[in-house]
């Protein structure tokens, strides 16, 4: 049986200058949320404060992400990316009572189908790597008001252009919720600065605080967000927004940097003589497939944690993790290709160079001979 990675279509990735470019975006648009001798490396407050009904801290930090991103208005959520993509479903399509929704033939990500399934969406699949079959669809008759995209790839070869994608929708009066998680920052554009209804993703992925998210797009579905969290118990205070908005000043730099590690890791990697091939890929984050001569991709990530890696991923680049992360395939992936469960290993750099990945991936391989 033959076994070969699909080519792959990475995404843009954001380069240092972009990156200097969104953090001074985000620090101005600070400057303006906190004016006003608001001392706010300091202070915070909680709960359903008047005259929001929410912390005054965090509405200030909503703020500054929705100006970053040029959207209408933002919402802070608990439940990180996952309780992002809910809170925006819910207060779009689910309070429209709309089931109805336009999705890519490919595995759904395990906690978005599970939300799916909540939610009992009815799902209308197209191909989105076929944009003709895509406008098709959206110009026939009784075609559905709502189309759901994840940015990052759901199969190692897709090659739609997810802000395309939105655009397409979104000039035939289609509104578009986009699953940001591992996109923010890492490219240069999200899809609510594209015109899309809502931007959702994971501020634990941008080494926030644990548990929040960020629900980017028009005000009428983030009003309802807010509507819908009203309870102090189910918003995000005013302190973990601080905290949110602190790191995330450091992130756009950060991981043009390591994109730049991938890069270079996969051009050193593709000299192994034990690997068969390499593949840079947004499977998830920004990642290396390597498919190895032999089927010992188990083996060669157990070996791999003993000599420094991590064993399993917490966010996928949260603020717990900065050791190279040596994994399986993601179970999306192997849903559509179960063959490369053996021969094929992710490995996400994090803060590591590229040569340390080598070098753990080398000794891997030799332990196992």
């Amino acid at each position: 049986m033959s076994i070969n990675l699909p080519l792959t279509y990475p995404l843009p990735v954001t380069t240092r200058e972009e990156a200097l470019i969104i953090q001074d975006r985000l620090v101005r648009a600070a400057s303006s949320a906190f004016s006003g001798q608001f001392q706010f490396q300091f202070q915070s407050d909680y709960g359903v404060a008047p005259p929001l009904g929410r912390p005054s801290t965090t509405a200030r930090v909503e703020a500054v992400l929705a100006e970053t991103f040029g959207a209408e208005a933002a919402a802070l959520v608990q439940g990180a990316g996952t309780g992002a993509i809910r809170s925006a479903l819910g207060a779009g399509p689910w309070a429209e009572n709309m089931r109805d929704i336009i999705i890519h033939d490919a595995p759904v990500y395990s906690t978005t189908q599970v939300t799916f399934e909540w939610g009992k969406v009815n799902p209308v699949v197209v191909d989105f790597n076929n944009s003709q079959a895509l406008v098709d669809l959206l110009e026939s008759k009784d075609h559905p008001n709502w189309l759901y995209v994840q940015h990052t790839r759901q199969q190692l070869d897709d090659s739609y252009d997810p802000l395309n994608i939105c655009e397409i929708a979104t000039e035939r009066g289609v509104r578009v919720i986009c699953d940001e998680n591992y996109a923010v920052m890492r490219t240069p554009e999200i899809a609510v600065e594209r015109g899309a209804a809502a931007s959702a993703f994971s501020l634990f992925k941008l080494h926030g605080p644990a548990g929040i998210g960020a629900v980017l797009g028009h005000k009428d579905i983030i009003d309802e967000i807010h509507r819908q969290n009203y309870s102090g118990g189910t918003q995000v205070q005013g302190d973990q927004a601080l905290s949110a908005l602190q790191q995330l000043i450091t992130a756009p730099l950060l991981w043009a940097q390591q994109s730049q590690e991938v890069l270079h890791a996969a051009e050193l990697i593709s000299k192994l003589n034990e690997v068969a091939e390499v593949r840079v890929a947004n499977a998830q984050d920004l990642c290396l497939i390597v498919r190895l001569n032999n089927p010992i991709a188990h083996d060669v990530c157990a070996t791999a944690a003993t000599l420094g890696a991590a064993a399993f991923p917490v966010g996928s680049n949260s603020v717990y993790e900065f050791l190279p992360l040596f994994y399986r395939m993601s179970s999306s992936v192997l849903r559509s290709r179960p063959d490369l469960a053996d021969y094929a290993i992710r490995i996400n750099p994090m803060r590591a160079s590229a040569e340390h990945v080598v070098d753990i991936l080398t000794q891997s391989i030799k332990k196992q001979h």
